[in-house]
C-alpha cells in the first residue's frame, strides 16, 4: 500500500497538484487538517480516496476533527494536533494516540516534517506544502509504504 501524507495547504494548492502528478500510483491520501475550504479541488484532483480532518484553520466546515483508519495491520489516528498542544512538542499527542490503543499518529500543525518511533506508537507530521517552518523551508509531505511483511515505511520528502 501507498499513502501519501500532506497537510497544512491553506488553499495554496499549486504544490499539491504538482506533487500529484509527480509520485505516482497511490491508494490513499491522508490531508492532516488546514485544507482551508479546497477539500473539493484536493480530493477531485486525486485518482485514490482522500481523508481530510479538520484544521485549526478550517472555519465552517463539516470535515471531521478526527478520523481513526485502519492501514493494513496498523491502527491510525489522524487529527490536526493543535488540541494536543503539538507546538510545544509530541509527548501529549503520543500519550493520547498510547490511550487510543493506535499504532500510528499523523498529524499537522507545526508545518514541520517529522517522524518519531517509540515502543508503542509513530507519531508522523508531514511539515506543510505550502508553508514550510522547518530549517530550508522546503515544502514537504510524507510517502508511507508497506512491505510484502506489511511493515510500514515512512519517507519523509521535499518539493
Amino acid at each position: 500500500m501507498r499513502v501519501l501524507i500532506v497537510s497544512d495547504t491553506h488553499r495554496r494548492n499549486e504544490n499539491y497538484f504538482a506533487l500529484l502528478k509527480k509520485v505516482g500510483h497511490l491508494d490513499l491520501i491522508i490531508h492532516c487538517g488546514d485544507a482551508e475550504g479546497s477539500e473539493y479541488s484536493l480530493t477531485q484532483a486525486a485518482d485514490c480516496p482522500v481523508q481530510i480532518v479538520l484544521g485549526n484553520n478550517d472555519f465552517f466546515s463539516d470535515l471531521p476533527r478526527e478520523l481513526e483508519l485502519e492501514i493494513g495491520k496498523y491502527k491510525v489516528w489522524v487529527t490536526h494536533g493543535h488540541h494536543y498542544y503539538v507546538s510545544m512538542g509530541s509527548e501529549t499527542i503520543k500519550e493520547e494516540a498510547r490511550a487510543r490503543g493506535v499504532d500510528i499518529v499523523m498529524y499537522g500543525h507545526t508545518h514541520k516534517p517529522v517522524v518519531e518511533r517509540d515502543k508503542e506508537v509513530i507519531a508522523v507530521n508531514p511539515g506543510s506544502l505550502s508553508y514550510p517552518r522547518q530549517e530550508g523551508r522546503r515544502p514537504s509531505y510524507i510517502i508511507m509504504e508497506t512491505d510484502r511483511f506489511g511493515e510500514a515505511h515512512f519517507h519523509i520528502a521535499y518539493l
